[in-house]
């Protein structure tokens, strides 16, 4: 078992490691402006994604197997209205990230079937990991389309300016 233990912890540990370099790639061309522009009035911006994945990570793998005693103000992630310059957001996600990689790296062959009670359907902490790496990657499914949509508006203003 302790063998598996060491595979699965590798393989997520790598995982986050690979998604928060995809987020810097996607936000890395992105102005302050654009980074909190909502490109639908019914959606959200690429920074409240962050702050909101950030968020969520400190709350159920932070607060809820490292033990970090983390409290989440989760209507703020998607209301924050004073839109924190770029380098701070990705350096806190950054931190979030380093601190599941580091939690994983933390887990026993017994911690991976520990019970995990969080407001989630996850039985133990393998399956609310697992849970948390699904959630990021559907969040980075919506920043990649956002990206693309800000791109548009963009060069339809500049073309319009002309």
């Amino acid at each position: 078992m302790s063998n598996l233990s060491s595979v699965a912890a590798d393989a997520l540990a790598s995982y986050y490691e690979e998604v928060r370099d995809k987020i810097h790639e996607l936000v890395a061309p992105l102005s302050n402006e654009q980074l909190w522009r909502k490109p639908y009035s019914y959606g959200n911006s690429v920074g409240h994604l962050l702050l909101h994945l950030t968020g969520n990570l400190h709350h159920y793998i932070g607060a809820h197997i490292a033990g970090t005693g983390y409290v989440r103000d989760r209507d703020r992630e998607f209301t924050e209205a004073s839109k924190p310059a770029k380098e701070q957001v990705i350096a806190n996600f950054d931190r979030a990230v380093a601190m599941v990689v580091e939690t994983i790296r933390r887990q026993s062959p017994e911690d991976w079937t520990a019970a995990y009670s969080a407001d989630t359907p996850s039985k133990n902490r393998f399956a609310a990991l697992m849970r948390m790496a699904a959630h990021v990657e559907h969040h980075i499914g919506q920043m990649q389309y956002l990206v693309r949509e800000l791109a548009k508006e963009d060069s339809s203003r500049a073309s319009s300016a002309r």
